[in-house]
């Protein structure tokens, strides 16, 4: 489980070192299986807002 930061009011600077924190003690494996499945559930969000995916371009011969 990824650990939790707790501040007491806003303070950009400190979420950012957390962030970068916790991605660094992660494994490259880990690291890409996260933008993996990050980018699947954005995409998932997209196509349920109404975003459909783009065209592809098909190459006629």
């Amino acid at each position: 489980m990824a650990p939790i930061l707790k501040l007491e009011g806003h303070n950009e600077k400190k979420e950012i070192e957390f962030e970068l924190r916790y991605l660094r003690s992660l494994s490259v494996k880990q690291r890409f299986s996260l933008i993996r499945r990050k980018s699947k559930e954005m995409i998932d969000l997209l196509e349920k807002s109404g975003h459909r995916r783009a065209f592809e371009i098909i190459k006629r011969a």
